[in-house]
């Protein structure tokens, strides 16, 4: 941080951010419970592991759908025998924390694995093109992520969208910088430093959140100074390469579903007219 010319923390801005936001039952639960407070909240998905029963039952009580993210197939069955709703197949593509196996090859294993539970394509959809490909491999729906880190609602600084809007496909890397676990990031000075065979090795989840954390608060807060976003953790998929203006999300929605029609529209000329 101080290579870079990353100031300290400011000192009228609070220190009681969790160093282990999520990453633990005991920091996950007060989220969830805070989450089911409110009336527009209609789905709760778990991004590491399948949920623990008594979190399933909560949501459920409540009236609400549940679900959980994987990489693997064994990890999607095991979703669906704890009891959800449906999974979210993420391939490797996809941005933070991803696995290994591409999306072509996970989607359709994973919707054979876990029929005739729903499941929900994600990792590498940006374009209707991309959604017609997951429900033709029998996905249920898509799930996106990096798609929305450059609209004009979201609420990334300036120089973060600015990272987003200029970064390739090429400029993504699997690192255990962040949180431990390997997770998609804007390959940068910070994901070179940890991923150096010289330097130390991160720690596992979640001790690795607590030697990040404030480095990426201070990233986050002081995102326009120069080189700040050198060393700045930014997630984000290898979609990002398709991303290269801010829309709003209504325009977003719009074109999904416009070439999603198109994409249609032109497999279906390519059969046989007989």
């Amino acid at each position: 941080m101080a290579d870079h010319g990353v100031p300290e923390m400011p000192a009228d801005v609070s220190h009681s951010e969790p160093t282990l936001p999520g990453a633990t039952y005991a920091t996950a639960l007060p989220l969830v419970k805070e989450a089911l407070k409110r009336p527009k909240c209609k789905v709760i998905v778990n991004a590491l592991g399948t949920p623990p029963a008594d979190v399933i039952e909560m949501v459920h009580e409540s009236g609400r759908l549940i679900g959980a993210l994987c990489g693997k197939v064994k990890q999607a069955v095991a979703h669906k025998n704890a009891g959800l709703d449906f999974v979210v197949a993420q391939g490797g593509e996809g941005g933070g924390h991803t696995g290994e196996i591409g999306s072509i090859v996970l989607w359709p294993q994973i919707v054979d694995a876990i029929a005739p539970l729903p499941m929900l394509a994600a990792g590498g959809v940006g374009s209707g093109r991309q959604m017609l490909a997951a429900m033709s491999m029998g996905a249920a729906g898509v799930w996106t992520g990096s798609l929305w880190l450059t609209v004009e609602e979201a609420e990334g600084q300036p120089a973060q969208k600015e990272s987003y809007l200029k970064a390739t496909s090429e400029d993504t890397v699997r690192s255990r910088a962040w949180t431990g676990k390997h997770a998609r990031l804007i390959k940068n000075k910070w994901t070179d430093a940890w991923d150096d065979d010289s330097t130390p090795t991160p720690l596992g989840m979640p001790m690795q959140f607590m030697i990040s954390a404030d480095a990426r608060r201070r990233t986050e807060i002081y995102a326009g100074v120069e080189k700040a976003q050198e060393v700045a953790m930014n997630p984000v998929g290898q979609v990002i390469g398709q991303l290269n203006q801010v829309e709003s999300c209504r325009d977003v929605i719009y074109r999904l579903l416009e070439e999603y029609v198109d994409a249609l529209d032109a497999v279906n000329r390519k059969l046989p007219s007989d």
